[in-house]
């Protein structure tokens, strides 16, 4: 086996993902933090285990066309419009005051003012692995809380597909506003039709054939992305429609359980792709900035969630406890890097300091979930809840 053969890179990256997972879950940790420290292990930056750039930036792209796939599968339109008159004035209000914050953070550091903005951008956004994974599963699906979490989170969700769509075009000042208006709503109405009279039509007639319903899926996922990047979008926001669009269907629920696998995959891979374009060698140039983006996020974010919440008539302790749970920076803000890097709109400095403020209030807002809010993982007897 060649050390620079895929599947050497494929055993390396997934043996040590299952190693560092291992600890992770003892120390109850989230598992992409393991999935990130293997790639800057790993990667160009740490042992050199894996040099190939190339290699890394591909297959971190494949995982995010599958991983918005899914997302899209499980945003149905109707379930989104329910929650948005609850939480939509919650989730605009906050995301303006975190862009300020991170924005005057950017400009502090000496940042560009382009740069500055995304670095505020990705301040918007709660991480839905934490926010969600560790709600008791009770409270998600029957009660007021996990309602509340779903909305802003879909809601954030929503922004996020939005900007990705500006943000892949490498220019904010000219990122083509016409195009969007005329090109995203083009991609909407073919994926529409598209699935309402054939794809539909197709897997109602050969439902008992579960790998052609596979294939199908898949299929139409890479399709609609090659079909967004030819209409001047990119390939992520045609992976979100293509899985919007089989979001009512019958099938949809199918498609997401036997599709769950694949997700895991590249969710591992997406992550270690980011942790292994992670240069070490400019923390120091980089930790001050990613420190007080942190600080901002752990402290501020919840003050500012249950100040909201509160305003909008709900309990103080449901608005502490939501504020919690969302008092972090998310992995839609990895992903912004990640594609305002491919782009060019921003530098690689500005890039870590997201990816570092982010892992760093992964790590303590897990540990701060679990010891004050109830979770099926609480330390404390009286806050594990099932």
């Amino acid at each position: 086996m060649a050390p620079d053969s895929l599947l050497f890179s494929f055993f390396l990256i997934f043996s040590g993902a299952a190693l560092l997972s291992t600890v992770a879950l003892y120390c109850k940790q989230p598992l992409l933090v393991a999935y990130i420290c293997v790639g800057v292990i790993l990667g160009p930056y740490g042992f050199k285990f894996i040099s190939d750039p190339s290699l890394l930036t591909d297959i971190a792209e494949f995982g995010i066309i599958f991983l918005l796939f899914l997302l899209g599968l499980d945003m149905q339109p109707s379930k989104l419009m329910a929650t948005l008159k609850k939480t939509f004035l919650v989730t605009l209000a906050s995301s303006i005051v975190f862009v300020l914050l991170g924005l005057g953070t950017g400009l502090v550091f000496a940042f560009s003012p382009i740069e500055s903005m995304v670095i505020g951008f990705s301040m918007i956004f709660s991480s839905t692995i934490i926010g969600i994974k560790l709600l008791p599963t009770t409270v998600l699906h029957q009660k007021h809380m996990g309602e509340l979490m779903v909305g802003i989170l879909l809601l954030q969700d929503f922004i996020a597909i939005f900007l990705l769509v500006f943000l892949d075009s490498g220019d904010l000042s000219r990122s083509t506003p016409l195009r969007v208006l005329l090109a995203f709503p083009l991609l909407l109405a073919i994926s529409y039709y598209a699935a309402r009279y054939l794809l539909v039509a197709l897997i109602a007639r050969f439902d008992h054939f579960k790998e052609y319903i596979f294939l199908l899926a898949v299929g139409w996922c890479l399709g609609l992305s090659a079909l967004a990047s030819f209409m001047g979008l990119s390939a992520e926001i045609g992976a979100f429609v293509a899985g919007v669009s089989l979001a009512t269907s019958p099938i949809a629920l199918y498609i997401a359980d036997n599709l769950k696998p694949l997700r895991d995959f590249f969710l591992i891979l997406f992550f270690f792709s980011l942790g292994a374009q992670f240069n070490i060698s400019l923390i120091a140039q980089i930790i001050g900035p990613a420190l007080l983006l942190a600080l901002l996020a752990l402290t501020l974010k919840p003050i500012v969630f249950h100040y909201l919440l509160r305003r909008f008539s709900e309990r103080n302790r449901l608005a502490w406890d939501a504020g919690l749970r969302l008092g972090q920076i998310s992995e839609f803000s990895l992903l912004i890097a990640f594609v305002a890097t491919q782009s060019g709109m921003i530098g690689e400095l500005a890039s870590l300091v997201i990816q570092a403020a982010a892992i760093i209030t992964f790590l303590v807002s897990s540990y701060v979930v679990v010891l004050f809010c109830p979770t099926p993982i609480a330390i404390n007897p009286k806050l594990r809840r099932d």
